[in-house]
């Protein structure tokens, strides 16, 4: 049997993000991607495998060739916000089975900017066929799923709406340390709570921004790392689960499918999540965060609200800084995040965040860090364990 090489992530960058309303997905795909292999100090010949998804009529065809690509490996999986940790997962099994040498993962989108011009509206559904037929009838939005979950959560386990807006008040604290993030002045949990109500229980700061923005990720097998300019982070473990599509059919509206992915993950990696020291987590909405974290296994069940209401999610003197960039509530949010998720555990492995770094007590930069991305409405999630080189 041939021995599986080790994978490293050797290049990751953002494009320009928050308010582009001069730049097409196209080109914050491209500028993206330019980024990450400068990062990494490798030339674009050395990619044969390419991942992307959400552009274009055949992606990741259109999207490879503008960016001059030829690939022999690719991937298109499109499982919502988890899409980039599940990619991350299939590119380095491929990676570590001599299939690919060096697989290159890119998104870029100008959700915003599409609104502002009126390419687009904001996304209320996701269509009336197949399963969601029984359910759009009922007004039964994205959002609406979410609000739902989290009511649930509250009546089962008496979780707070000032539990979750805590996890609104510390992922703004964290972006006050990001000069990249869009919204940067502190707020409060009351704050919060008296924001316009946008589906109960959540307020306006119970979601996600709407920006623009990219991102791009490269992979290697461990025989490159030594021609890189950066640090390895190596790919340690990483699980991938799904759920659900009509929520009819979800046993438990408390469970995520990061209970399977997180502990796939942790168990492939060898790790426990006491382990961990810093998290980034999909966060288009408060709960997604909470119910995340103790679905992890960083808190029992129910007892979520308890862990975030102590402010263990900060940068500054969190016992768990989650969302360290700010997440999708403050930093940036233009669609499927879940590769923005990689990035920043990338930087913060590599001790490059500045004012936002988490440090260990000997004031060295954290050494395990765990990516878990979310997608639909809790239907799939992706989980990336990683290691600092």
């Amino acid at each position: 049997m041939v021995a599986r090489r080790k994978v490293a992530v050797v290049g990751v960058a953002l494009s320009d993000c928050g308010r582009v309303d001069d730049a097409t997905p196209y080109a914050l795909h491209a500028q993206a991607a330019r980024r990450a292999l400068a990062d990494a100090g490798l030339d674009r010949s050395l990619v044969d495998g390419f991942a992307s998804a959400g552009l274009g009529t055949l992606a990741p065809v259109e999207v490879a060739e503008y960016l001059g690509l030829r690939p022999t490996w690719v991937d298109s999986t499109s499982v919502g916000g988890s899409t980039w940790e599940v990619m991350t997962a299939h590119a380095a099994d491929a990676i570590a089975a001599g299939h690919a040498r060096a697989v290159l993962l890119v998104y870029g989108s100008t959700a915003r900017a599409d609104v502002r011009a009126g390419r687009r509206t904001g996304t209320l559904s996701f269509g009336t066929r197949g399963p969601l037929q029984f359910e759009v009838p009922y007004g039964h939005t994205l959002i609406a799923k979410y609000a739902m979950a989290a009511r649930r959560h509250m009546i089962e386990y008496g979780t707070t709406i000032e539990q979750l807006a805590e996890v609104a008040v510390q992922a703004r604290a964290n972006a006050v340390l990001n000069p990249e993030a869009m919204f940067r002045t502190p707020v409060t949990v009351d704050e919060v709570l008296s924001g316009p109500m946008i589906a109960d229980p959540f307020t306006k700061l119970h979601c996600c921004v709407r920006s623009d923005g990219g991102a791009a990720v490269l992979l290697v097998a461990g025989e490159y790392v030594r021609d890189c300019r950066t640090s390895p982070v190596w790919v340690l473990g990483s699980g991938e689960s799904v759920s659900h599509a009509a929520m009819s059919e979800w046993p438990d509206f408390t469970v995520s499918p990061a209970a399977v992915s997180g502990r796939l993950a942790f168990e492939r990696a060898g790790v426990r999540p006491a382990e961990i020291e810093v998290a980034e987590i999909y966060d288009a909405f408060t709960y997604m965060t909470l119910v995340t974290l103790e679905d992890l296994g960083f808190c029992g069940k129910g007892e979520g609200g308890a862990f975030v209401e102590k402010g263990r999610l900060r940068v500054e003197g969190g016992e768990l800084p989650v969302n360290t960039d700010g997440g999708g509530l403050s930093a940036q949010h233009p669609g499927m995040r879940g590769l923005f998720l990689l990035v920043e555990a990338v930087r913060q492995l590599r001790g490059e965040c500045g004012e936002r770094q988490v440090r260990r007590s000997d004031g060295s930069p954290p050494r395990l860090a765990v990516a878990s991305g979310t997608g639909g409405w809790f239907c799939s999630s992706g989980t990336v364990v990683l290691g600092a080189g």
